[in-house]
């Protein structure tokens, strides 16, 4: 059963950087894993943790955060705070008993699309290789 688990994954993707890197690495044909759902967000700083545990809760395996180069934000420190939140969301897993490297952080700039394209693989292997979400199992029986 092992072999059939196809990771359901949620990524948070800002407008200008990492969403313009998903698609430059769609342009460039570079092959990441298909069941990554890219959600286009204004800024990463728009990502609560509410929305985070939300896709836990609601069946993600794994969820991560992409947004632009530290420092280099549109919106001066979106994602600084972004990226606090994050660490917030993975200590509160871990509380719960759910492996904390379900939730990450990336950045990058709109030019990275080869760099998308390894986040994304590594991202996909790294839930793989922990299973189905907990909660997942548990709302399958």
């Amino acid at each position: 059963m092992e072999e059939a688990f196809e990771p359901q994954i949620i990524a948070f993707c800002c407008k200008y950087c990492a969403y313009a890197a998903a698609d430059l690495a769609g342009s460039m044909r570079l092959n990441y894993p298909t069941n990554i759902k890219i959600l286009q967000v204004p800024c990463t700083g728009r990502v609560d943790i509410i929305h985070l545990l939300r896709a836990i809760e609601d069946g993600a395996d794994g969820v991560y955060v992409a947004g632009c180069l530290e420092g280099d934000c549109h919106f001066v420190c979106g994602n600084l705070k972004t990226r606090r939140k994050v660490e917030y969301v993975k200590k509160t897993l871990s509380e719960l008993g759910i492996e904390p490297e379900r939730v990450e952080m990336y950045n990058l700039s709109s030019a990275m699309g080869p760099r998308f394209a390894e986040i994304a693989n590594e991202f996909g292997k790294r839930i793989k290789d922990l299973g189905p979400s907990p909660l997942r199992i548990k709302q399958a029986a």
